[in-house]
């Protein structure tokens, strides 16, 4: 086994030991088959007439990782890729006995379903002291105990295993395949596993940033909406677009190729990135002319592959006009036939928590982490709900700071949501927890200009007069500073801190994803977008459509800036209902 790589220095100048773009042979790259020979076009090599290439990245990528540690000031940080957000029960209770022992006793839970142990070198295993052997000691024992637990299947390619999967797939009888008769139940699963064995067996992908994130969408638009480097989506008709960037079409391939049609999309934006001279890390980050390239360039590199694909063009009615919002249930069952009945809909919103009926009669429970962040006690409660060994025998880690636990017998769902619920997790869509999220803010953050954790609990308490949150309630971020670590994509409620006991408040929009799901309808439908502007549109639909992908942008409506105290609690409750595109 190899040596934990030692933790990076919290200063800039230490912090940038990844290699650089030129480390990455070219034109030969392995891949998952072999070496494999991406010619890049020539019109990819040049740059736009009279154009100055001017990198958007210079230094290295720092991005944490599970033996790659970052120096903060609440100790050592490791984060840990769960792709798909799988993860069994003996490696959930692995990491639970890690953050007790070299770390703060508890679990974080990032915005792309990955999971974090801050502290480390100050849990109850450890010697005292936060130099950088105290840091390389935690790492090491760290790195032994992921190991075995079957975590780290390749060490040099860790901190690019990013990859969500849309994590009620198979559990609820919707999404785009399995409804419609195309792909089976959970099939981003098992592409989620497929892709995370070629990118460990490619040597080019170890080239990838860390923060470079692929998305694999069941149909129902939650992943697409993400914002993804690499897109797969499936399609009704068992078939899957591979989508780079915000390409809306995307290429049709099958459903058994759409794993090596992600990475070899993957590995030809490093081919891309390194000849527009950019620097760049995302697929976003590339020169437009480049960008436009890219998609001729994964067509070209799939088609050498052998893997047959194809434009996919599909003709976009208007959307459907959504069903009635159901009652607010009165206990969780009574939620579970709500939520079946009615359905989530496929307007790509994140799983709410609750229980959730699936097809083979079994039960799972949706729960969210308060401020994405779980104590060890109740990280283990999780796995308290043993199932029978098989598919359902793993956790779902969501892009939502939550946890889905699946295949429970529905005689004791009721029972082990009120435990959780009574161990101080969200399992309520009207908790006014629920879509509240928090950067780590002071004192674990030295950039941070605010406490604001403890700020945005305080802001949580309920006060006479104040708007509750409910289920359809914007999401709302705090940051401790303008970087916005660890922000949701989307429409949200945007919350700085300013200093001087001061935050900013506004409403973000950036660009979203939608997807329009499989329907076939005559009905009119009609949309609706407000903020800033209304407008209203009315159109019949009568022909069935595929999943396609539509970027829509909004713009922040109001700013405020007020100092801590029910002002801004009344503020931050208020900009959370105003109405925007999803």
């Amino acid at each position: 086994m190899l040596a934990a790589m030692p933790p990076t220095s919290p200063t800039p100048a230490n912090r940038d030991e990844a290699p650089s773009r030129a480390s990455v042979p070219d034109p030969v790259r392995a891949s998952a088959s072999g070496s494999v020979r991406v010619p890049v076009p020539g019109s990819v090599r040049a740059s736009a007439p009279g154009s100055v290439r001017v990198p958007v990245r210079e230094g290295g990528d720092a991005c944490p990782g599970a033996l790659r540690l970052h120096g903060a000031d609440d100790g050592w940080l490791a984060r840990l890729r769960l792709p798909g957000g799988l993860l069994t029960y003996r490696q959930a209770e692995t990491l639970a006995d890690a953050a007790e022992r070299l770390g703060d006793g508890h679990v974080d839970i990032t915005s792309r379903g990955n999971v974090q142990l801050r502290g480390l070198g100050t849990g109850t295993g450890t010697s005292p002291g936060r130099g950088r052997g105290a840091g390389a000691g935690c790492g090491t024992e760290l790195a032994g105990l992921l190991h075995e637990a079957g975590l780290l299947p390749s060490e040099r390619h860790e901190r690019v295993r990013n990859i969500v999967a849309s994590p009620l797939s198979g559990l609820d009888g919707f999404g785009g395949g399995a409804r419609h008769g195309g792909l089976g139940a959970g099939q981003p699963q098992l592409w989620a596993r497929e892709l995370d064995g070629l990118l460990c067996a490619s040597d080019a992908a170890t080239g990838l940033s860390g923060r470079f994130l692929f998305a694999l969408d069941d149909g129902r638009g939650d992943m697409a909406a993400l914002g993804a480097d690499v897109t797969l989506l499936a399609r009704p008709d068992g078939t899957a677009t591979v989508h780079t960037g915000a390409n809306r079409s995307g290429l049709r391939v099958k459903a058994a190729d759409a794993p090596r049609a992600a990475l070899l999309a993957a590995e030809t934006f490093l081919t891309v990135a390194e000849a527009s001279g950019s620097g760049a890390w995302r697929v976003r980050e590339l020169p437009p002319g480049h960008a436009l390239e890219l998609d001729a360039a994964v067509a070209a590199r799939l088609s050498r592959a052998g893997i047959v694909a194809e434009p996919a063009v599909a003709t976009e009615p208007a959307k459907p006009a959504k069903p009635a919002k159901p009652a607010k249930p009165a206990n969780a069952t009574a939620y579970v036939t709500a939520y079946v009945t009615e359905g989530p809909g496929h307007d790509g919103r994140p799983p709410l928590p609750g229980l959730i009926r699936s097809p083979d009669g079994t039960v799972a429970v949706s729960v969210h982490a308060p401020l994405g962040r779980l104590s060890a006690a109740q990280w283990r409660l999780l796995t308290s709900a043993r199932v029978a060994p098989g598919p359902a025998a793993a956790l779902r880690v969501t892009p939502w700071r939550g946890v889905i636990v699946p295949g429970l017998d529905p005689a004791t769902a009721d029972d082990l949501l009120e435990r959780f619920r009574t161990a101080g997790l969200v399992t309520d869509p009207a908790s006014p927890w629920h879509g509240v999220g928090a950067c780590t803010g002071r004192p674990g953050c030295a950039k941070a200009l605010a406490d604001v954790r403890a700020d945005a609990a305080e802001a949580l308490r309920p006060a006479p007069g104040r708007p509750g949150a409910g289920g359809d309630a914007l999401p709302v971020y705090w940051s401790g500073c303008e970087r916005r670590c660890g922000h949701p994509q989307g429409a949200w409620v945007d919350v700085v801190a300013t200093g001087d006991n001061a935050y900013r408040v506004s409403v973000r929009g950036g660009t979203t994803v939608t997807v329009t799901a499989p329907v076939t309808t005559t009905a009119p439908a009609t949309a609706t977008v407000t903020a800033p502007a209304t407008a209203t549109a009315t159109a019949t639909a009568t022909t069935t459509v595929v999943p396609t992908m539509t970027t829509t942008t909004t713009t922040t409506a109001t700013t405020l800036a007020l100092a801590t105290g029910p002002r801004l609690a009344d503020a931050v409750a208020a900009a959370r209902t105003t109405t925007v595109t999803r």
